[in-house]
């Protein structure tokens, strides 16, 4: 498998460092970039412009290709290429023959480097939070390093060719304190090697789907597996960062996605992204809206979709034994009852929504008449996650609160229908004035994951709107706006285009409430788009283009999870 660096960062399970094409900038030229994706999102984090050089120590152009183990940079001169690869979770190796490396690193703040010993120069990065250990291996090595009374202005890097050889060796090594030096290095080849069985094996232990989507299941496989980071900083244990383009933090409902598609074969791994945030959790019970290594956000939050997740993953593996479900009754009752408590300002027993941001859809035009808003997918959601915290206190032998739980459940559901069903569909509204929100917004179709616990009634007007081909159903699944709304925007974020969780939640839904043949059919269109237009954050649901971010892995995750379910 190659895949473009334009679009999908190079880089490995377990490690804070990628390498990209990234477009000219801001004070950034176009080209190729080893880059860090510690401390949050919405910046790359270029660390060092790569360039090769030829014979004079002149630039030359080359053409990258990608595949999971190594990149290959490609040279008109047959004579002259360069191979990059990330063997462990902190090294970036670098071989090249018959021509040279140039790194330049673009200091900022404090930003500085010295020479550590005759082979090794430490870069020091107050920008990323972090240190580069640069090391000579074979060949030559010349740093131009200017000092500026309180940082270098310049530092840059050549790698070179010894006279009578004409390879050229080194390491990139990132710390965050100290060092040990290395004893020994392995072959590059051996190193290389690693890393292909490392993925092989990931690969190997990823979901099934149809051959036809073989290629995109390898994408799909190699984002999740490359989007792993450690457990460091704020966080708690190994996660699956949603992308290492900008989006390089885990929000707390995209996490619940990645859960899903690895619970089948690694299910410890499923359960560290399923209860990251609840390490995390507020003493009033309210868990992050993101974390990363350096900080958590706590400006909104995310919808409960945990208690939906968790019964959906009980239901496919023997992992979650007592030790799981009692590690997680605690936080995820205290998440539930945080929504009654804090976020029903007007006391009417129905929890809101502060703000888009709250519900996961941004911008949806369930919101569009101002907030708070009250919103029967919220509603659909606390329903679920109250029943499996009934049913998680009946196998822990908590009977009361087992009973106590149901009753909630069921109260709930009741108000949710007077409250939201209006003239034959769910309505959304302010809180307090009720005032029905405008728009025609997929977000209220999510109640369909009731299922058969709603009337008849309402399963049938919900599933004929959610097969209507003149308002959400196009040829590449669902938008998430009506094509025929005022609102309607191709690139409009939630008011438009086709999403993975929007699709995933509604597919089980369709299932759930008895039309199978419509969950399969949606999970068809969508994953056929996915093999042409790949794993992006969102796409157009007319013309099935990527948009956005689109390296994505809860996209990667979704399609894994409906390929192997509704298409085989």
């Amino acid at each position: 498998m190659n895949f473009d660096l334009n679009i999908v960062p190079f880089s490995r399970r377990e490690s804070f460092l990628a390498v990209s094409l990234l477009p000219e900038g801001k004070d950034r030229e176009k080209g190729l970039y080893l880059r860090s994706v510690r401390g949050g999102d919405d910046k790359f984090g270029e660390a060092f412009l790569i360039e090769l050089l030829g014979r004079q120590n002149e630039p030359v152009s080359f053409e990258p290709q990608a595949s999971p183990e190594i990149i290959r940079l490609i040279c008109s001169d047959p004579d002259m290429h360069a191979e990059i690869c990330i063997p462990d979770s902190r090294t970036v190796r670098f071989r090249s023959e018959g021509c040279g490396i140039r790194l330049t690193f673009f200091p900022a703040a404090y930003d500085y480097a010295y020479e550590a010993d005759q082979n090794s120069w430490e870069v020091n990065s107050f920008t990323h939070g972090c240190r580069f250990m640069l090391t000579r291996l074979t060949g030559l090595m010349n740093m131009e390093v200017e000092w500026n009374e309180i940082k270098s202005s310049r530092v840059v890097a050549e790698f070179t060719v010894e006279a009578g050889t004409n390879i050229v060796e080194f390491a990139v090594e990132e710390f965050i304190t100290v060092k040990e030096p290395r004893t020994e290095w392995e072959a590059f080849d051996d190193a290389v090697q690693k890393v292909q069985q490392d993925y092989a094996g990931w690969l190997k232990n990823t979901l099934i789907v149809p051959n036809r989507w073989q290629e995109a299941r390898e994408l799909a496989a190699y984002i999740t597996w490359s989007c792993l980071v450690p457990a460091e900083g704020c966080l708690t244990r190994p996660a699956m960062y949603m992308s290492k383009n900008w989006m390089t933090n885990i929000w707390s409902w995209d996490n619940c996605f990645n859960a899903m598609a690895l619970v089948r074969h690694n299910p410890e791994l499923a359960w560290d992204q399923f209860m990251i945030f609840f390490d995390r959790q507020d003493e009033s019970g309210l868990i992050p809206d993101f974390v990363n290594d350096k900080y958590e956000l706590w400006n909104c939050n995310k919808p409960p979709i945990h208690g939906w997740t968790l019964s959906w993953m009980m239901s496919r593996t023997d992992f979650i034994k007592e030790p799981q479900l009692r590690e997680v009754y605690g936080p995820l009752s205290k998440w539930t009852r945080w929504w009654f408590t804090y976020r029903d300002s007007d006391g009417d027993g129905i929890p809101q929504y502060n703000h888009g941001n709250d519900s996961g859809w941004d911008n949806s035009t369930a919101f569009n008449n101002g907030i708070p808003v009250e919103s029967p997918d919220l509603a659909s959601f606390l329903i679920l996650q109250m029943e499996i915290l009934a049913e998680i206190a009946g196998l822990l032998g908590l009977s009361e609160e087992s009973k106590a739980w149901r009753q909630k459940a069921d109260d709930t559901l009741e108000d949710m229908i007077r409250h939201f069903w209006k003239d034959g569909r769910f309505i959304a509204c302010r809180s307090g004035t009720h005032e029905v929100s405008e728009g025609d917004s997929l977000l209220l179709f999510v109640p369909i994951l009731l299922g058969r616990r709603l009337p008849e009634h309402i399963r049938t007007a919900l599933l004929e709107g959610l097969k209507d081909e003149n308002r959400f159903l196009t040829d590449n699944g669902w938008a998430t706006e009506s094509v025929n709304s005022r609102y309607y925007k191709p690139d409009g974020y939630w008011r438009g285009p086709i999403w993975a969780p929007s699709t995933m939640l509604l597919v089980e839904g369709a299932a759930a409430a008895g039309d199978l043949e419509l969950a399969r059919e949606v999970s068809n269109r969508f994953c056929r788009m996915l093999s042409v237009s790949g794993m992006a954050e969102n796409f157009d649901a007319m013309t099935g283009a990527g948009l956005r971010d689109r390296a994505f892995t809860w996209t990667s995750s979704v399609f894994l999870i409906l390929g192997h379910e509704y298409t085989i």
